[in-house]
């Protein structure tokens, strides 16, 4: 093992922390949009989220391949998440 893996991990669990942050924004945007609520709050959501990700992920580039890695494998652990809850019944 690499000196680096709890690094790894650290940049796996942002993944999964962004994921989810990300992926609820989403799931509360579309829901606002379907409901025709005001268009402010919902782009400002949305542009925050993508700020947010865009920022992250441009750290991990700077760290390199396996922390980008890491961080994209969380991201779509956080999205398979949040999925799995939205296809749970009400």
């Amino acid at each position: 093992m690499s000196g680096l893996s709890p690094w790894i991990l650290l940049w796996a669990g942002a993944g999964v922390g962004l994921g989810l942050l990300h992926f609820v924004g989403l799931w509360w945007s579309t829901r606002r949009i379907a409901a025709g609520a005001g268009a402010l709050g919902t782009v400002a959501v949305t542009l925050l989220r993508l700020v947010l990700l865009a920022a992250v992920l441009v750290l991990a580039v700077r760290q390199g391949a396996l922390p980008l890695l890491a961080l994209t494998a969380g991201l779509l652990g956080g999205r398979a998440l949040v999925l799995r809850r939205a296809r749970r019944p009400a």
